[in-house]
């Protein structure tokens, strides 16, 4: 079943076509060419998403702006020869643009032609719809048809007190997925494929709950309902891209605030003060820092031509990783660091940057294996775990032992004996399901984490907008370096730094930022009637529309009834 999910999911993404949208043209010569992000660099540059080739343009020339509204801008990104509106020099805040404006970009001139809500709706209806070639309900019903298979293997090993918590606990997580799914329907959304990959990852993670602490399933699925809650909410928000943009400052504070309570109020546990303590209840706050420090770096709706704003993200993330560091949680440090160079290097385009960034992370590395003895014991340990089986390599022969002992499908849903290892279910949660799964189902969660995050890449150079695509790929980079961390640090393939795998190892801080994340991926996919956090074109109002003026041809404007043609 796990298998027959997973190619569906892969055939209905990665076989359609991820066409672009168009938003307006560039009237240039002769040729109409098209407008695809709602941020786009013109230039002679490759990097440019507009090339343009006149004798006076800069490599990066401009960058031309759209709102949710349809209100269109053009910034002057510092360029040689200027920027023009109608003859108008473009000041630093930039210059609104109509239908039918000219653009003088260094002496050359473009004309700006803004499209009809009519044509965008045409345009839409030629492009892919999501849910057209696997039918997302049909893969729903294997999914449930998997969820009661695992049910019906716990049923044979929990203990009879526990079994009434197990069925309710899956039968709220079926109901919860189908209920999500008539949501979309409603919303006219058949886009359901990366939603079905985290239900299923979800689906192992309470499998790995119910036979780790079946006394806990209860809070674990009130866990998961609020998990679900945040990544619809949070598709929503991002929807409304200039109130996403306008939080960046405020998520950032709350950020650094939850890291700074962390470090002054938690105790030392193996090394590290990772965990805050509520009324008997347990919290790790870098685990949803991940996903606001995503949401501050992918916030470049207006500093996507000003390199200060890149200099106070960096200064941000110097900030965040120090924190992270003081806490003793390197693992998630080296997380946010790699993310950072995604993020940086797409907002600057400059290698240069990223260089300097790693060489300074080196030097930091060095110095926190100087100070910080235990982390240099865990790469000591890296490679030689069969050394010191009773000591150093205790948790890691034990998690290779089991991963091998469960074979290709498995001993069964609480028949394995690796929970008896502490951090099994977290840290080494690939091998708990390993051993009670089997390694066909082993690699099927990492590979639905792998096609998530492929597809969200694949889908970023036709966002909509920058922030999508930033956000999209940071999130793809979290979560293949998390993965590969824990996958590989269990089996002593790299060291081991203790981070969990995403959706899956038990603990209610993952869960949530991992759902959070998950609508950063959601957020990029373009397909037609598949991402919530994308207004259908017809919700789209123009400035003509708004205005009461009907945009006939090219260049030509029909103003209403007693009112004046716009200036």
């Amino acid at each position: 079943m796990s298998v027959i999910i997973l190619i569906r999911n892969l055939r209905s993404l990665l076989s359609g076509k991820t066409e672009p949208e168009t938003w307006a043209y560039l009237r240039v010569g002769e040729e109409n060419v098209p407008v695809h992000h709602w941020e786009s660099l013109l230039g002679r540059a490759r990097s440019a998403d507009l090339r343009l080739f006149g004798e006076g343009i800069s490599p990066i020339h401009a960058v031309l702006k759209r709102t949710d509204k349809g209100l269109w801008s053009v910034f002057d990104v510092f360029s040689k020869g200027g920027v023009w509106v109608n003859g108008v020099p473009v000041p630093e805040a930039g210059t609104e643009l109509h239908h039918g404006d000219t653009v003088n970009l260094g002496g050359s001139c473009v004309r700006f032609l803004n499209i009809s809500t009519e044509q965008r709706q045409r345009n839409e209806k030629k492009r892919t719809g999501a849910g057209v070639l696997v039918n997302p309900a049909v893969t729903l019903v294997e999914l449930t048809l998997l969820q009661l298979f695992l049910l019906l293997q716990h049923s044979f090993s929990a203990r009879q007190a526990d079994r009434t918590s197990i069925v309710l606990a899956f039968a709220s997580l079926i109901v919860l997925e189908w209920c999500v799914y008539e949501a979309m329907r409603l919303m006219n959304r058949m886009g359901f494929e990366i939603e079905i990959l985290a239900f299923y990852l979800t689906t192992l993670g309470l499998s790995v709950a119910a036979s780790a602490v079946p006394e806990d399933l209860y809070k674990q699925i009130l866990l998961i309902v609020a998990s679900v809650m945040l990544f619809l909410f949070s598709g929503w928000w991002m929807s409304n891209l200039k109130r996403t943009n306008a939080m960046r400052i405020p998520v950032g504070v709350l950020a650094l605030g939850l890291l700074a309570l962390n470090i002054a109020t938690s105790d030392t546990i193996n090394g590290a003060k990772s965990w805050l303590e509520f009324g008997g209840y347990s919290f790790q706050p870098s685990e949803l820092v991940k996903a606001f420090y995503i949401y501050v770096g992918a916030a470049t709706l207006d500093a996507l031509y000003m390199k200060r704003n890149l200099y106070s993200f960096i200064l941000y993330s110097a900030a965040c990783v120090v924190a992270l560091a003081l806490i003793g949680d390197f693992g998630t440090a080296l997380i946010f660091f790699i993310t950072f160079l995604v993020i940086s290097f797409m907002r600057s385009g400059s290698l240069a940057t990223v260089l300097l960034a790693v060489t300074g992370a080196l030097l930091a590395g060095f110095l926190a294996v100087s100070v910080r003895p235990y982390i240099a014991r865990r790469f000591a340990v890296w490679g030689h775990v069969w050394d010191d089986v009773y000591g150093a390599g205790y948790q890691q022969t034990r998690s290779i032992s089991a991963a091998a002992s469960g074979g290709l499908i498995g001993k069964g849903a609480g028949a394995g004996w690796l929970r008896g290892i502490a951090a099994s279910d977290t840290d080494m949660v690939f091998a708990y399901i390993c051993e009670e799964q089997g390694l066909i189902i082993a690699l099927c969660m990492v590979a639905a984490v792998i096609l998530m995050a492929f597809f969200a890449i694949r889908c970023a150079g036709n966002g909509r907008s920058a922030y999508y695509a930033i956000a999209a790929c940071a999130t793809s980079a979290l979560m293949l370096v998390q993965l590969a961390l824990n996958v590989f640090g269990t089996l002593d393939l790299l060291p081991f730094t203790g981070v969990t795998f995403p959706f899956v190892s038990r603990g209610g801080s993952s869960l949530l930022g991992c759902w959070m994340l998950l609508a950063y991926l959601k957020a990029t996919d373009n397909r037609r009637g598949a991402s919530f956090a994308v207004n259908p074109v017809n919700r789209i109002m123009t400035w003509e529309q708004e205005h009461g003026i009907e945009v006939l041809s090219w260049g030509k404007t029909q103003p209403p009834k007693g009112k004046d043609r716009r200036p």
